[in-house]
């Protein structure tokens, strides 16, 4: 019998037939309605995936709604392999899909993309593709961090149970990381130029950190937020990865932050392929917010011992911008603990003070509001319009119209105030 030839196929996972069981855990109404969601009030924690192993997740779909317009940076999401007691997985849940500054941005990749709703208003469609194997138990939680209802969470996580799990197989992690701002580190005098030389990093030690993780495994990737607080281009810094303890010159050394993320010499406009881009530009100038990702599936990133994943912000670290982070690895446990996340007020992103006003009402009222839209006095059409201009809003938000914000919240709150006196 001659012998089967070796297929390499990256769509291979459809066609091969084995016995693998294929199973979802899902939102779905347990009585049979319509109401397919969770509801999380503020200061909970959910369990939303809880299953035995062997088994591996292939696919995580997630959309919601809250009053918080800031929702995205606020909940929470946890993974949890073997009954371990530290997470593998900590991030808000909208930085884990993608989602940079809480300001849902559409893009596609191979792992992950943001998709959008209604007139593109209302949800947004949430999906991630890394494969998470676990051997004997997973367990996924959701925890509200807000002063407001979580109000709508749908899900579904596809996975499959399997009769074993190859032995090389690592686990999948993800953390987030920022520093606001970052410390900037001043160029030598110029009347020292001439005994110190021009402005250099020959170290490492003053960059931003994206991963530092113990342990043998493969970095697959990372999102990277840069709020560039001053106008001009603020990506002349390089990528230094450091691998197994090893001290400088580090094994992988890039030439500026946009060949990292696969553009040409300082992208002012969005792209985005399956492996690399920029999904937020919000000025041409490249002020503001920006928002890039990079994965490394044909080429992951191996460790043996450890990694240590980092970035100049600015040439040789002499911008002190805001950034943030979600980096993605896969490694053989145990690992070590992550740091605790900030505080929600902490984790939001800069914003301008009539924004965060606005913010701060709209939390105020988001529960009379969500009581309100499910009074079974009000009108469909009431409700819907209410929804409606609240959405607007959010919108507005997220597009940072300072304007927009504030005439769209205007008619919002004087549309509910109209209401409750109504019912």
């Amino acid at each position: 019998m001659a012998d089967t030839p070796e297929i390499h196929n990256p769509l291979m996972n459809m066609m091969v037939l084995n016995s693998n069981r294929t199973r979802r855990v899902s939102s779905w109404d347990r009585e049979g309605g319509n109401s397919d969601f969770l509801t999380l009030h503020p200061g909970g924690t959910t369990t939303i995936f809880d299953v035995q192993g062997p088994g591996i997740v292939n696919h995580f779909y997630v959309t919601l709604m809250s009053r918080d317009l800031f929702v995205y940076r606020r909940a929470v999401l946890r993974m949890f392999w073997d009954d371990e007691e530290s997470p593998s997985v900590e991030v808000p849940i909208g930085d884990f899909f993608g989602v940079p500054f809480s300001r849902p941005q559409f893009f596609q990749s191979a792992v992950l993309s943001v998709n959008p709703g209604r007139d593109r208003l209302s949800t947004e469609g949430l999906n991630a593709y890394f494969p998470m194997p676990f051997a004997k138990r997973a367990r996924w939680e959701l925890f509200n961090d807000s002063d407001a209802v979580f109000q709508n969470f749908w899900y579904h996580v596809n996975y499959e149970n399997v009769t074993g799990l190859r032995p090389d197989l690592g686990y999948f992690h993800a953390c987030w990381h920022r520093e606001n701002p970052c410390e900037e580190v001043a160029p030598p005098p110029a009347q020292d130029q001439r005994t110190r030389g021009p402005h250099v990093n020959l170290t490492g030690d003053e960059n931003y950190v994206i991963l530092d993780a113990q342990g043998r495994g493969n970095y697959a990737g990372c999102i990277l937020q840069i709020d560039n607080l001053r106008h001009g281009w603020y990506g002349e810094g390089d990528d230094m990865i450091f691998i197994d303890g090893e001290k400088w010159p580090p094994s992988l050394h890039g030439t500026g932050t946009e060949e990292i993320f696969g553009g040409g010499a300082c992208p002012n406009e969005p792209f985005f392929t399956p492996y690399c881009g920029f999904h937020l530009v919000e000025n041409p100038d490249f002020f503001g917010q920006n928002a890039m990702y990079k994965f490394f599936i044909n080429d992951p990133v191996r460790f043996q011992q450890s990694i240590r994943v980092t970035i100049e912000h600015g040439h040789a670290n002499n911008l002190g911008n805001d950034y943030t982070s979600v980096a993605y690895w896969y490694q053989k446990e145990p690992h070590v603990a992550f740091a605790p996340l900030p505080s929600a007020e902490a984790r939001l992103p800069r914003m301008p003070d009539e924004i965060r006003e606005i913010m701060d009402r709209g939390n105020e009222s988001a529960v009379e509001y969500t009581a309100l839209e499910r009074n079974p006095t009000l009108p469909p059409a009431d409700r819907w319009a209410l929804r409606t201009l609240y959405f607007k809003t959010k919108r507005s938000v997220y597009n940072r119209d300072v304007n927009a914000v504030v005439e769209n919240a205007k008619v919002y709150f004087e549309a509910g105030e109209a209401l409750r006196k109504k019912v």
